[in-house]
């Protein structure tokens, strides 16, 4: 169990990286691209990111869930941990994406800033979830 906590623990702080670089650099930058190149630098930037963040996504999540059939005693700590994965996924795949999908078809000032802004729940849940997972590390060692 040792060894999953510590792939979980990899991928998470890896992904909260990712997430403070989309937040800060990446995602307010589009807005600089201009209308001309958006879209195709829209699509390379969604098809691109998918092999950055969605296998080591999926690796974070099934950790999590694997960990949660193997603990005896769930500590209350992991259902925080597992809610704020909850919110990771739910304002990907509920606000991110179609905004990703909206944007790949023209550059919208209105849906850019609210990407930008609306990233900002991904952006805590991550943190939040690497410094949960580093003080409890502990427990696993």
């Amino acid at each position: 169990m040792n060894w999953i906590f510590l792939l979980h623990l990899a991928f998470s702080i890896y992904m909260t990286g990712v997430i403070w670089f989309v937040q800060i650099v990446h995602y307010p930058l589009m807005g600089k691209v201009g209308p001309e190149y958006f879209v195709a630098y829209e699509r390379s930037h969604t098809m691109l990111t998918t092999f950055v963040v969605g296998p080591q996504m999926v690796v974070e999540l099934a950790t999590a869930v694997l960990l949660f059939f193997l603990m005896k005693d769930l500590p209350a700590w992991w259902w925080l941990n597992l809610g704020l994965i909850g919110v990771v996924w739910a304002s990907t795949f509920f606000i991110q994406v179609p905004l990703h999908q909206s944007l790949s078809q023209a550059f919208d000032e209105a849906k850019h800033l609210k990407l930008v802004n609306s990233n900002w729940i991904r952006t805590i849940a991550w943190t939040v979830r690497a410094f949960l997972l580093l003080f409890f590390v502990k427990d696993f060692i």
